[in-house]
Order: structure tokens, then sequence, then C-alpha cells
């Protein structure tokens, strides 16, 4: 059963129209790259799947028991995420908040997913540490852990190694594989770099104000567009 399925959806930025008549599905323990290249509407979806920004047209659906304020989120890195003053922990931890309800406190539950998430992507000795003074792969480590504890079902990571060198890159992805693979979790991820998205995705999204292509990883390989864009193609 779908996750998530877009029946007929059009998504606009700032006025402008950037993606049109876009059907597709996400289901349990898919991992779907989202590529295309830059203002072909990428991030702009998957802002509108958190509902941060609303559908033009046509419709976003959940299904499966999945609820919007239950997808995990890996946002784009900025400056403001890269000073904030707060422990490993704190910030893991707050990937809680939308489960918290009315509570005014976290749970022993909560605290305790918090410690797995970090144990998961190895980071639970530096639980204490300041957030900003982390290296770049720690630092998305962390924020990975945190959308982690939010979610069950759906991971939703944007442009997650951007400014990572190639080793902790190579990382990331193969924490990010592991995750999908070992959890069942769902991974939406998008990334400009269409090569490893290829690599490692079960399916591909290629958007250009339409979708140009939506399938699995291996039928891109060999479709046109595919080949196009990875360089004369690859063997499957």
């Amino acid at each position: 059963m779908a996750l998530i399925k877009c029946e007929n959806v059009s998504i606009g930025y700032e006025g402008q129209t950037v993606v049109k008549d876009l059907n597709f599905e996400i289901s349990t323990g898919d991992y779907l790259c989202i590529v295309g290249e830059n203002g072909s509407g990428k991030s702009t979806l998957v802002k509108s799947i958190l509902g941060l920004k609303a559908v033009e047209s046509g419709a976003i659906l959940f299904g499966d028991g999945l609820k919007q304020n239950e997808i995990g989120y890996l946002p784009q890195q900025t400056d403001v995420q890269k000073d904030f003053p707060a422990s490993v922990y704190e910030v893991v931890l707050s990937g809680r908040l939308n489960s918290r309800g009315f509570r005014p406190f976290y749970t022993a539950a909560d605290k305790q997913q918090a410690y797995e998430k970090m144990e998961i992507l190895g980071i639970r000795d530096l639980a204490r540490q300041c957030f900003r003074d982390l290296s770049g792969g720690q630092k998305q480590r962390a924020l990975l852990a945190r959308a982690l504890c939010a979610t069950k079902k759906l991971l939703l990571l944007d442009e997650p190694v951007t400014g990572l060198d190639p080793i902790v890159t190579a990382e990331f992805y193969q924490l990010i594989r592991r995750i999908n693979r070992e959890s069942g979790i769902a991974v939406v991820m998008v990334s400009h770099d269409i090569e490893s998205a290829v690599e490692d995705a079960s399916h591909i999204l290629h958007l250009q104000e339409k979708v140009l292509f939506f399938g699995t990883a291996e039928d891109y390989r060999k479709s046109r567009i595919g080949k196009t864009f990875l360089g004369g193609g690859q063997n499957a």
C-alpha cells in the first residue's frame, strides 16, 4: 500500500508553476531519489509533501497509517542550523516534539528513542557535546538521528550530503542505505548526484517542469533520459 500518492499535482514557487501533472507513489520500504536540474521543483515538492507549501492543483494523499507530522525530515543545511547552541542529545531528542502532543515533558520512551537513534548512527559518545562544535559529517548524523526520532515509516532528505567531503559523503550514503534496508523505513532523497542516486535507490523520479521519468532505478539506467544524464549509460 502506498505511503504517499501524488495525483495530478502541480506545484509552484513565487507565483510560478514549476512542476505540472505530477503522478507517482511511494510505498513502504522504497528508496526514491528525486533528481533534476536546479530549479526543477525538487525541494518545492518536498515542502509540499510536508505541508509547508500548498499545491496549486491535484492532491497529495497519505496511506498505510502515515500522518503528515510523522515524517522524518532532514532539510538542506543552513548556517543557523550549523550554529545551534544545544547538545547533540537535545538536538536528536527534539525530533520527538511532534509525537509529544500536549504533554509538557519528554517521556522515558522519548529519551530511549533518542539514545537508540544516536547508537544506530554511531554518535552516542557525542551526546553531551555541543552541536555547533561537531564536524559537518557529525552534524548531518545528528540531524539524521533527529529525523529518525520523528518517524517509523518515512524519511525525507533534501540534498543531505551538500558540503561534505567524498569519504564522509560515501559513509552517509551507506548509513541511509542501511537504515532503509534494515528498518524498512521508506527514504525520499533529493539529490543532484544522479550517479550515486541510481546506485542506491530503488526508484527514480526525474523532474523538469514535468515528470521526465518515474520508475525503478534499473529501468532508469536503460531509459533514454537516464542514459543521457548518466553520460552514455551504465551497465545495469
